[in-house]
């Protein structure tokens, strides 16, 4: 039992701390072959933000564990907005004011509908995998073409992803760091998803719940430590972009591979129930920060209600 904490604990760790320096590294290497940093920012670095549940899941999807991936990408989205929001506004309230953001959320909207889709006939099969997947080229397409057609003095969004790119690296160093990314993130993952499926038998629960609680709760860590340290810088726009790019990642990337790897039944309690509060946070959200007659806010008692339906998502698993 405390073994599989243990790999927990450790996998988490070297998780997150692999897919920092592969984002990081990766972003070097697109602005040293001249890839406008909007355009990085957009793209790679909010990829990588996803990049921990990405590679759970694909770890998972081949262990012949695809319950733990699937409740990775739902509780992973609970968790960016119960927890990482709510934690961040407890710190300060947010202030946010971007018209990408207000672009954004129609689009969270609308992958969170066919995710719904997907999952409705209680079966996530290959060709919802694939439907998935190929919203996620898109979602990349539209998020160049955004890079491309605004100006970053414009949208104070725009203006906090560039000041946040990591310092430039040479070529040499960003593809070693590359490469130790590479072996780190699957190993780390591996060693996760061994300590999740341990404790998963251990306990008698399902690895479905395991990846919605405690395996979830740590690849969000990268959220939570972006969106709390921008906010004290003031980046409160960014703070929660963070979020709504990592939760249309994970249903569009996390949730397509484990379909395309290993397609599983959905309990109906995931349709009727998880699913369902993501949806419902989601519509919060929006409501709380899209900003109607002016910037949009979270204040520090709407982030404490948004933690406490955390705590109390935790306590019902």
């Amino acid at each position: 039992m405390l073994l599989n904490f243990a790999l927990i604990f450790i996998g988490i760790a070297l998780l997150v701390w692999s897919a920092d320096r592969f984002t990081d590294a990766a972003s070097a290497i697109a602005r040293n072959f001249g890839v406008s940093p909007l355009i990085v920012g957009l793209t790679i670095v909010a990829m990588g933000s996803s990049a921990p549940e990405i590679f759970v899941s694909v770890t998972a999807s081949l262990g012949d564990s695809p319950g733990l991936a699937i409740g990775n990408a739902i509780g992973s989205n609970i968790a960016n907005i119960a927890l990482v929001l709510g934690v961040t506004a407890l710190i300060s309230p947010l202030q946010i004011d971007s018209n990408i953001l207000r672009r954004e959320f129609p689009v969270l909207f609308a992958v969170s509908f066919v995710a719904g889709v997907g999952i409705s006939d209680l079966y996530l099969n290959f060709i919802d995998g694939v439907v998935l997947l190929t919203g996620s080229v898109v979602y990349i397409y539209w998020l160049v073409r955004l890079g491309l057609q605004s100006r970053v003095e414009s949208d104070l969004m725009l203006e906090e992803i560039v000041e946040e790119l990591p310092d430039s690296m040479t070529n040499k160093q960003a593809f070693i760091w590359v490469g130790i990314g590479l072996i780190m993130l699957p190993v780390s993952s591996q060693i996760l998803v061994n300590g999740a499926t341990g404790i998963a038998i251990s306990f008698g629960v399902s690895d479905f719940t395991i990846g919605l609680t405690i395996v979830a709760l740590g690849t969000s860590l990268p959220e939570l430590a972006a969106s709390v340290a921008g906010v004290l810088k003031g980046e409160h726009e960014l703070a929660i972009g963070n979020v709504i790019g990592s939760n249309i990642f994970n249903l569009l990337v996390v949730l397509g591979l484990a379909a395309v790897i290993s397609p599983s039944p959905i309990e109906p309690s995931v349709l009727y129930s998880e699913y369902l509060l993501m949806m419902f946070l989601s519509f919060v959200l929006f409501i709380m920060a899209y900003g109607f007659k002016g910037p949009g806010r979270i204040s520090r008692v709407e982030g404490g209600v948004l933690f406490l339906v955390y705590l109390g998502f935790l306590m019902n698993q």
